[in-house]
């Protein structure tokens, strides 16, 4: 299993955190899921607007797939607006996981 690590921060001025998660939720979430390897993402904010996102898939090629050209550039222009800065972003293999079951809010 290999692991996109996603950081951002959100411009709190025109979006508030809770709001953008919502949005990710809402809008981009569908969409991801229909990415071929997609197998789960964890998203965590504070109420400054710094997040990070953890996006996991079956191969380092499906991790890579809508890097350069595709979904991912495609997200990113079209939420730009809500960014103080472009997302940084790295790929990881998953060499240990344990994650708690967490309620969705």
């Amino acid at each position: 299993m290999y692991a996109r690590l996603t950081l951002l921060e959100i411009d709190t001025m025109r979006i508030s955190a809770t709001d953008a998660v919502e949005m990710f939720r809402r809008e981009i979430l569908p969409d991801l899921h229909k990415q071929p390897g997609y197998a789960g993402v964890l998203v965590m904010s504070t109420p400054e607007g710094n997040g990070a996102l953890v996006s996991f898939w079956e191969t380092a090629e499906a991790a890579e797939a809508g890097a350069p050209t595709g979904f991912y550039p495609e997200v990113l222009e079209r939420y730009m607006t809500i960014f103080r800065s472009p997302p940084g972003r790295e790929r990881y293999e998953v060499a240990f996981s344990e994650l708690p079951a967490v309620a969705s809010s």
